[in-house]
């Protein structure tokens, strides 16, 4: 049964863990982590189904991930953990809770190593054609497990400096695009509105079909939370984050694809085939676009790998800490759990093997395995936070840093727009296959989970 009182102490689980994360990582980490892989690479189909509805798209499920961002927020500054809403979701609900919701989220982000790193190598070899891909993944591979075995401060390092040329890429489309649709930028015609006009150009299925492509590419955001238990001060970077949340989404994501559809027809093949933000730069006459984008996508992709061999080490020696996974994972040298970092890289080294054996349809495979985990999460973070919130007002209101709006009613809201996307993609082909096999996958963890627990609970009444 879950515990029914409130731990008095906030302290940051894992104390093993070193603290070198320092606010300027935090906060960069919370910016860079907007602007994920999915933002650049997957945005171009949504475009295309969408049209320029996609800008709708992207404000709902923004809406969606605000309150997420909100509820994961309000839990992680009251209880800081590098386990993040799966040590949540065990105070809630019990040992089973957060062995189900955690282990999903690592081999969530285990596989997408796997996938950013067979994206970054497709960048690669097209500029250096006949180099073999599974040698590049491979090498991404060892340059990122070698950084997150080293200190956490490295990784704060590289993923400041990934995220500041993130941040510094999409400002400067950002203010070109802004200028070229103003008319004033010089050498350019302002579209008006000409390009908005077919605004449902597929109606509301392909309304539906960019909004769950928009949905997908948010994911990343949870990181912060994870990072926070690591930083000097993770009431204080946690609260930061979250509250400039709102900001950041729809500046980042919103303000891009406003940008884009307005300056480039929906149905511009170009839009697919060489990406939005390219096919938006070409329009603009910038020489070398394709170029320049390919280096900020490849930056995107590595900037994740390097977060997710991170995310899924942490979570894994979180897990283990709480008993949900073999002590060997636990193991801490210098304030790193290499055990957990080798153990959760150990699936992109599989990919390079993966890459040489299928190069062809391994991308979807992976894809289509890892499914809809992401909203698996999310509804544990809110289910979790209904009950958590409550138990906080009661018994130690002066936790509560960072509050939900509205709560309850917000929160419901939120619930809701989970199960309405649940079923949309039940009702789409493409995503149904990773609906069902998400489902599966959540159910056999969570016997998993019950089971280890109930062996466990056996092992220690014997002993």
């Amino acid at each position: 049964m879950p515990r029914t009182t409130v731990e008095t102490p906030p302290e940051p689980d894992g104390a093993s863990l070193s603290h070198g994360l320092k606010q300027r990582h935090l906060s960069m980490i919370a910016l860079g982590g907007v602007i994920g892989a999915g933002l650049f690479v997957g945005s171009g189909a949504g475009i295309a189904a969408a049209g320029p509805s996609i800008v709708l798209a992207y404000t709902l499920s923004g809406l969606l991930v605000m309150l997420v961002m909100r509820m994961l927020g309000e839990m992680s500054a009251a209880y800081p953990s590098s386990g993040s809403f799966s040590a949540h979701a065990e105070r809630a609900f019990g040992p089973w809770a957060g062995f189900t919701a955690g282990w999903a989220f690592w081999i969530l982000l285990c596989t997408a190593v796997g996938l950013e790193g067979i994206g970054a190598a497709k960048i690669v070899t097209g500029w250096l054609p006949g180099t073999p891909e599974w040698a590049w993944v491979a090498l991404f591979m060892v340059v990122f497990c070698g950084t997150n075995l080293a200190a956490v401060k490295n990784f704060g390092e590289f993923e400041f400096w990934f995220a500041a040329l993130k941040v510094g890429a999409i400002a400067l489309f950002l203010g070109l695009g802004v200028l070229a649709v103003a008319g004033v930028l010089p050498g350019t015609d302002s579209p008006g509105a000409s390009n908005l006009t077919d605004f449902l150009p597929h109606g509301g299925e392909g309304l539906v079909i960019g909004l769950l492509a928009s949905l997908f590419a948010y994911g990343g955001l949870e990181t912060v939370t994870i990072a926070a238990a690591e930083s000097e001060n993770p009431v204080k970077g946690v609260a930061s984050a979250v509250r400039t949340a709102m900001w950041r989404i729809a500046l980042f994501y919103i303000g891009s694809m406003a940008v884009v559809v307005t300056l480039v027809p929906w149905d511009d093949p170009a839009v697919v085939e060489d990406g939005p933000y390219v096919a938006a730069l070409d329009r603009l006459g910038i020489p070398g676009a394709g170029q320049l984008m390919n280096v900020v996508v490849l930056v995107a992709l590595l900037s994740a790998m390097n977060a997710n061999i991170y995310g899924a080490s942490r979570i894994g020696y979180s897990l283990v800490e709480r008993g949900h996974g073999p002590r060997a994972l636990s193991r801490v040298s210098g304030g790193v759990p290499r055990t957990a970092v080798l153990a959760s890289s150990v699936f992109g080294f599989l990919c390079v093997l993966l890459s040489y054996w299928r190069p062809d349809d391994v991308f979807t495979w992976l894809l289509n395995m890892i499914g809809a985990v992401i909203l698996v999460v999310w509804i544990f973070i809110a289910v979790s936070q209904l009950r958590l919130r409550r138990r906080l007002e009661r018994e130690a209101p002066g936790r509560l840093a960072v509050r939900m709006w509205a709560f309850p009613w917000l929160t419901w809201v939120a619930l809701a727009g989970m199960a309405a996307v649940f079923v949309l993609m039940a009702r789409e082909p493409d995503t149904r296959v990773q609906l069902y096999s998400t489902g599966g996958m959540t159910l056999a963890l969570a016997a998993v989970g019950y089971a280890w627990q109930r062996t466990r609970a056996r092992t220690r009444d014997r002993g």
